[in-house]
């Protein structure tokens, strides 16, 4: 019963504080055209669809980065398990993997596409390494070296990508 007499004034607060908005301008905007509008904002927003990631025609079109950088990072990633895909934020980060040839020691690789053009830097690639001591595994750095392998693989594989998307535009 005590809280019901917190809650009310709290509740009449926050609904004053929502009278100086003015919503007819939010309203007119989303009633505009096929009523995609966002009501929050207002904005005509078209949204993205998931079944267009990838794909010929929206290269570059609906990911907020360069979706051929995107489409190779993940197939590079593609022989470790995946851990974390942020589309939006255009990181991909993998689970531990140990290599065949090193038993004792793991990999953790992370991909970042930093931008919306093809280019050498839009691409970040960090590989760490734990090696096993015996009774665990020990934090033991990065290895620069594969990383900068890797950034290269997912440069040729987009350059691929975006090659065989001009041939099939093409014919």
């Amino acid at each position: 019963m005590f809280t019901r007499f917190l809650l009310a004034p709290l509740f009449l607060l926050s609904l004053a504080a929502c009278s100086g908005l003015d919503i007819r301008e939010n309203t007119d905007i989303a009633n505009k055209g096929d009523g995609t509008g966002s009501f929050l904002t207002g904005k005509d927003e078209q949204g993205i669809v998931i079944s267009d990631f990838g794909s010929a025609q929206s290269a570059g079109t609906s990911l907020p980065v360069n979706a051929l950088l995107w489409r190779a990072s993940l197939d590079i990633a593609s022989f470790v398990p995946l851990k974390d895909v942020d589309t939006f934020g255009g990181s991909i980060i993998t689970e531990w993997y140990s290599l065949p040839s090193r038993p004792d020691e793991r990999i953790k690789i992370s991909f970042f596409v930093l931008d919306r053009e093809l280019r050498s830097d839009a691409i970040r690639v960090l590989v760490y390494v734990q090696q096993f001591d015996g009774s665990g595994w020990v934090d033991f750095g990065q290895d620069v070296e594969m990383a900068l392998r890797l950034e290269e693989l997912v440069l040729t594989r987009a350059r691929e990508i975006r090659a065989a998307t001009q041939v099939e535009s093409d014919g």
